[in-house]
């Protein structure tokens, strides 16, 4: 199994209701946060439900790595020594068991969620209210993601 990074990219204003409950549940209250869960068929459908609010994908090992640098804990930034006192684990195999979807962030009770992130550096490439198939920014864009992530943190 692998892990998915959702991000949210247009904000709340005219969000129908039932579409605000779901971007709250997958706890993307605010523009520009991200989460990160394992890919399972329920989350999908919830993605799939607000994919005109958020863009999505698959997350790998750079992607991981860059976003670690946006992931705070109660006591600051996520550090190698809050990793091995914390989790007992080295800052590879933190990031191994959190891309292949073996490591819930929300599982972790001192990490900060959810993950807030800047702008993209140079902007986006397309517009922000339509689907990555017609030249946009929302939906599915697979691997893609994490280029997006490495301009965002």
């Amino acid at each position: 199994m692998s892990s998915i990074l959702i991000v949210r990219i247009r904000g709340s204003a005219s969000t129908p209701w039932d579409l605000q409950e779901v971007l709250e549940m997958l706890r993307l209250s605010k523009q520009y946060s991200a989460m990160v869960y394992p890919k399972q068929d329920d989350i999908v459908g919830m993605v799939r439900k607000v994919q005109s609010y958020v863009t999505w994908g698959e997350l790998n090992m750079d992607g991981a790595k860059a976003l670690m640098a946006r992931i705070e804990t109660v006591k600051g930034a996520l550090d190698q020594s809050f990793i091995e006192k914390e989790l007992g684990l080295s800052t590879e195999d933190f990031i191994k068991k959190l891309v292949d979807g073996e490591l819930k962030l929300n599982s972790i009770p001192s990490i900060k969620l959810p993950i807030r992130l800047h702008p993209p550096r140079k902007g986006f490439k397309g517009k922000i209210n339509s689907f990555i198939g017609s030249g946009g920014e929302l939906g599915y864009r697979g691997e893609k993601i994490n280029e997006l992530v490495r301009r965002m943190v």
